[in-house]
């Protein structure tokens, strides 16, 4: 491997790398070209091979038999790794849709899936533009600058995600804090303490704690909610485990949220960095579905999931060790060239859009059908009632290598 691929391959190991768009993008470009299989070897993670092109990692997600999400699903230090065997053999581990594997993956994920259908989200559409109107008026009232992550696109996905779970708005800070904690244990200003396995590990109790509580009380008293779907959902007329039920809570209250929010900042910030853009979609407004999953290819919230061979295989022609762990950059197969036409232009017009930022196969996002209607409500609001929006100062990314996006994006704006 030569010393310009060698180099690439640190930044997929590299935290900080997702930070900084000018380091990370030309390197996974390069990759594409040159070793589109890479070998990985940095510490402090174990070895594993890097898929950058769009085809294979759709291949590989293709086939859930030979590559699986156990016991590997995302990177994580070494360390970390060995702590979620652990747990994981003693039964106390944490377990999401996003760790299993079929049959039990299908099993629970049908629990949770009607909520998520086109009737469900039609039922919650008018919800959903209630807050995407009371998100935009709260931008005029604080105007004319303000961060719109901390002060707008955390919290407007986050009211949506709890509502549906039928929490109460008084602890929805916590659950904020809890999440940011959980996905920003590599980013400075977000992780909790030194940001150590045992850090995360408290965040998780905190999560498992809280949970616990409230499927007790949804057991007792159902209330007609997704919290009482979880708590009660039974699997061959068997209720769920414990740690299944809380690591189902746990996913759609974190995840469910906090990549809707880097999707919605990550789309704000394309369009004014694209001002031709914003006029375009303001000018034709039938073009936001297009604009939605453009800006959701250009956020790309979830950066990689792994996976594991169980068997020796070949990807590209690259042999694949049975047991070796493979890396999906989700990032790269979304500006890959031979899928997208010009991908690092910002299109909101953009059609076809095959992105891969909500997965493929059978792991396919549970909710992306809930984050392209939140989206879609909160750029229908704002759009036309922008007359002005401009930077106010330097956006910054999170550190991460599996689920980030912008956490500060200081703007000045008019808003009618």
């Amino acid at each position: 491997m030569d010393s310009k691929t060698k180099e690439a391959t640190t930044v997929l190991a590299d935290p900080t790398a997702y930070a900084d768009d000018d380091r990370l993008h030309p390197a996974l470009a390069h990759l594409r070209a040159h070793r589109p299989v890479a070998w990985v070897d940095h510490e402090p993670y174990r070895p594993f091979w890097a898929v950058t092109k769009h085809a294979d990692i759709m291949a590989v997600e293709r086939d859930n038999e030979l590559f699986i999400s156990g016991p590997r699903p995302l990177l994580m230090p070494a360390e970390g790794d060995d702590v979620m065997k652990q747990q994981q053999d003693a039964g106390i581990g944490l377990r999401t849709l996003i760790h299993m594997d079929d049959p039990h993956h299908r099993d629970v994920r049908k629990i949770g899936a009607d909520w998520f259908r086109p009737k469900a989200m039609r039922d919650l559409k008018v919800r959903v533009d209630e807050l995407a109107r009371r998100y935009v008026d709260r931008m005029r009232e604080i105007g004319p600058e303000c961060d719109f992550v901390t002060e707008v696109a955390v919290n407007y996905p986050l009211y949506v995600i709890l509502s549906l779970l039928g929490m109460p708005e008084e602890d929805f800070p916590r659950m904020l804090k809890l999440t940011q904690e959980m996905f920003g244990g590599d980013d400075t200003e977000h992780k909790r303490g030194e940001g150590t396995t045992e850090d995360l590990l408290a965040v998780l109790m905190d999560f498992f704690t809280y949970f616990n509580a409230l499927t007790a009380a949804r057991r007792e008293n159902p209330t007609g909610d997704l919290a009482s779907a979880i708590a009660n959902g039974t699997i061959n007329g068997e209720p769920l485990s414990d740690m299944d039920t809380v690591s189902y809570y746990v996913i759609v209250a974190s995840a469910g949220h906090d990549t809707t929010k880097d999707a919605i900042s990550g789309g704000l910030h394309a369009l004014i960095d694209n001002p031709d853009q914003l006029d375009r979609l303001r000018g034709d407004m039938s073009l936001m579905g297009t604009a939605v999953e453009e800006m959701i290819r250009w956020a790309t919230p979830v950066k990689e999931f792994m996976r594991t061979a169980t068997a020796d295989t070949e990807i590209r022609g690259v042999p694949i060790a049975q047991g070796d762990s493979v890396y999906l950059a989700y990032v790269s197969a979304n500006r890959d060239e031979d899928v997208f036409a010009d991908p690092f232009r910002f299109d909101v017009g953009r059609d076809p859009n095959k992105h891969l930022a909500f997965g493929y196969g059978v792991h396919f996002c549970l909710g992306a059908a809930l984050a392209r209607m939140e989206m879609n409500s909160f750029f229908t609001e704002l759009v036309p009632r922008l007359e002005s929006i401009e930077f106010a100062g330097r956006p910054e990314l999170s550190a991460t290598t599996f689920v980030g996006g912008l956490k500060h994006l200081p703007i000045r704006y008019s808003i009618r």
